[in-house]
Parts: C-alpha cells; sequence; structure tokens
C-alpha cells in the first residue's frame, strides 16, 4: 500500500488522484498503523517549514517516518514542502528539520540586476546529475511545475539527483538508497509527473 501522509499540509488529493491515473493504490493517512504497514511513503505539503514540523509533531509523526526510512528503508519521497522538512534545517523557520538527509533549505538569492521573481513559479526543465531508476526513464525534455521561494543544499553533493536553473543552478531533488526528495509538484505536472510516480511506486 502507498500511504499519502495527511498532516493537513498541503494537496494530497491532487496526489492521491495523479496516483489514480497511473493506476495506483494509495490511501491518505495519517494512522501510525497505516503508515507502519506501508510498503511506499509519499510526504507532501504546501506551506511554512515550521509548521510543517509542528504539525507533523502534533500527530506524532516525526519518529514513525524515521523509523520507515532509517530502519525498516521503506521507499519514501517527499515533495516540496515534503521534501524540505525531510532535510535537517532550513532558512525559513527555527525548528529542525526529520533529518532524513544532511543538508538545509535556503532561500532563494537572486543577484539585484535579477528580473526573475521569487517565488520561482511555473515550469522548469531538470538535468539528471546522476543514474537513478526514479529518473531513467521519463518522456522526451522533461519539465515540472514548481512554486517555491527556498530549494535544498544538500551537505553532500552525491546526494544531488536532479538541478534545475533559476537566476542559477538549485539543487530540485535528491537522493540517497531509498529516501528522495523533489522541490517540484509531479502531482501538477502532467505526463512528466505520472512518470516519476510511476518509477517510484515500483522501486524496492
Amino acid at each position: 500500500m502507498i500511504a499519502i501522509v495527511d498532516y493537513d499540509m498541503g494537496n494530497i488529493g491532487s496526489v492521491y488522484n495523479m496516483l489514480k491515473k497511473i493506476g495506483r493504490k494509495s490511501e491518505i493517512t495519517r494512522e501510525p498503523e497505516k503508515i507502519l504497514q506501508a510498503d511506499h511513503i509519499i510526504l507532501p505539503g504546501v506551506g511554512a517549514f515550521d509548521s510543517g514540523m509542528e504539525q507533523l509533531e502534533k500527530f506524532g509523526l516525526v519518529e514513525l517516518i524515521r523509523q520507515k526510512a532509517l530502519v525498516d528503508k521503506t521507499p519514501i519521497l517527499g515533495i516540496c514542502l515534503g521534501a524540505q522538512l525531510m532535510l535537517e534545517k532550513s532558512e525559513e523557520g527555527q525548528k529542525s528539520g526529520i533529518g532524513l538527509m544532511e543538508g538545509e533549505v535556503v532561500r532563494f538569492q537572486l543577484s539585484p540586476e535579477s528580473k526573475l521573481r521569487i517565488p520561482n513559479m511555473g515550469w522548469n526543465q531538470i538535468s539528471k546529475v546522476k543514474s537513478s531508476t526514479l529518473v531513467d526513464v521519463l518522456p522526451e525534455q522533461p519539465r515540472y511545475y514548481f512554486v517555491h521561494s527556498y530549494h535544498f543544499k544538500m551537505a553532500n553533493p552525491e546526494d544531488q539527483l536532479l538541478m534545475s536553473e533559476y537566476g542559477y543552478d538549485f539543487c530540485s531533488a535528491f537522493q540517497r538508497g531509498t529516501i528522495a526528495g523533489v522541490q517540484f509538484h509531479p502531482e501538477k505536472s502532467h505526463k512528466f509527473g505520472m512518470a516519476l510516480l510511476r518509477n517510484f511506486t515500483e522501486s524496492n
């Protein structure tokens, strides 16, 4: 079963509908027993870092997610805020993240001459840093939908999976083993998002 973690942060319905569209059964849940039984976990999210961590703590999900990801090695995919929460900390807030991987979340630092606006909102291309079953099979010229003011800064460059460009190159997806996170929204990225979610749900 694919568990979509419900902590009252984000468009979880869109993730559920996209999985249904590609023929994958999932359940939106915050029940510990159901998450424990899941063979894949998706941690979506939209909003602020501290609010996200407060919600996960409120529902008693932080240690459960750590156990599933780090001990049980259950494949987990973070989306947008969900992925940011998987790192250690963020410039956006004061709370510690879940800490599944070493890294932090930093605000875009665009040059004064830049005409780009924050947040980065819209479609953007990705470039692959390393091989992974998550992204090795995608439609041609893959592009994804982004809405964010902050991005990943990984402590270990080898954890970077995808890069994108918005004023400068930034890490738009990370992965180590069964732990992965994407800054963009595959659930809003049409065939490109379908392909990535299909790849994730077929991983083990």
